[in-house]
């Protein structure tokens, strides 16, 4: 397999429906204080895909993070990418090539590429559903290490011991009309939003003045669910990042939902490509009979429409109706919507330095993770 890369300017990366995956998300980052770096490649179809002959081409771009581990080392990480996704026999290669090509653009201290894969996890056919329907999930570790390698030259890809983006969401069809995307949902989720309505709820556009609202709405979810709490810069960045210049901006709506004037709840809604994605959420202990949280996602779903959006991303729920897994609630509330879930691969380690992975799995047991249990 070859692979021709080249580095690129951020300003240039290309439109894509993939939110993590835009200039707009590399001058998020940049905020963050994160670098980014960006690649377009180009590789013969019949080198990606089955049953594909001839001599054409994909071509495509990447964006990459790097993300310092501690004074000594780092690791590059790709968030949802490569967007491009190889028919699954020849997925391992292509990773292995890109990685060893794009390693000379990175600094010595990298000891990995992790890829965050928004590829389909392999083990989504019918064997991996139970009787009920319910998906069974991915095997140990080393089989799934096993299948990615299969292949490859190096077999240097490692399963990461935690994902960092979500591994499972649901896609609303947002090209239905809104009458036909209320009959897809749940009988009680469309009870819900009529309540909500009923209530008195009102959802409104707000901008950065309205932050400190968000914050303590975010601080009370946060501390209520066991959650780390990010600073509030953290948000003001998503909320501030402009890339209109740029052949990959994104729109972002900060939502509130207010009774009579209090804030009760309040959500991230950006739109990229075709797709709308449900980014963060936050609620008040306060009137949640009152159905907030409902009246927002109606809302943010009107909106993404009104945008052109075709596509909507829930954004993370457990893989399935397991009540001890830390994201059932989400499942719970998300699955009412209807829609489909969507299984990915997951993150994955490009190992550059064998020798010192170790610092990158000890970076991650010391590190905060999304849920403090």
């Amino acid at each position: 397999m070859v692979i021709e890369v080249f580095e690129k300017e951020i300003r240039d990366i290309n439109d894509t429906p993939i939110v993590q995956q835009t200039a707009f998300w590399s001058e998020v980052k940049s905020h963050q204080g994160l670098g980014t770096k960006a690649f377009d490649f180009k590789v013969k179809n019949r080198d990606i895909y089955t049953n594909v002959g001839g001599h054409s081409y994909t071509n495509a771009d990447v964006l990459v993070l790097q993300k310092p581990l501690n004074s000594e080392y780092s690791m590059a990480y790709v968030p949802y990418g490569p967007e491009i996704e190889p028919s699954e026999e020849f997925q391992g290669r292509f990773l292995e090539e890109l990685s060893e090509i794009i390693r000379s653009h990175l600094p010595k201290s990298c000891i990995a590429i992790r890829y965050d894969l928004n590829w389909q996890s392999h083990w989504c056919d019918e064997s991996n559903y139970d009787d009920q329907g319910v998906w069974i999930g991915p095997p140990e570790k080393k089989y799934q290490e096993f299948q990615l390698n299969y292949g490859t030259v190096e077999w240097n890809l490692r399963k990461s011991n935690s994902d960092i983006l979500p591994s499972t969401t649901i896609y609303l069809d947002l090209s239905l009309s809104e009458d036909e995307i209320l009959m897809q949902m749940k009988p009680k989720t469309r009870y819900n939003i009529r309540l909500a309505e009923k209530k008195g709820i009102r959802v409104k556009r707000v901008g950065l003045d309205k932050i400190s609202i968000w914050y303590d709405l975010y601080k009370e979810t946060a501390l209520r669910n066991g959650l780390y709490i990010n600073d509030i810069e953290y948000f003001s960045s998503v909320l501030t990042a402009k890339a209109d210049d740029t052949a990959s901006p994104a729109r972002v709506e900060l939502l509130l939902a207010e009774h009579e004037g209090e804030p009760l709840a309040a959500i991230f809604l950006v739109m990229s490509g075709h797709r709308g994605t449900y980014l963060y959420g936050a609620s008040s202990s306060r009137k949640r009979n009152y159905m907030p949280t409902y009246a927002l996602q109606w809302e943010a779903i009107k909106i993404a429409k009104e945008y052109g959006c075709t596509e909507y991303d829930m954004f993370g729920v457990s893989p399935g109706p397991d009540h001890s897994h830390p994201m059932y609630g989400l499942y719970q509330f998300k699955t009412g919507f209807g829609g489909e879930l969507f299984h990915h691969l997951g993150c994955w380690d490009y190992l550059l330095d064998e020798e010192n992975y170790r610092y990158l799995l000890i970076s991650e047991m010391n590190a905060q993770g999304y849920y403090l249990s």
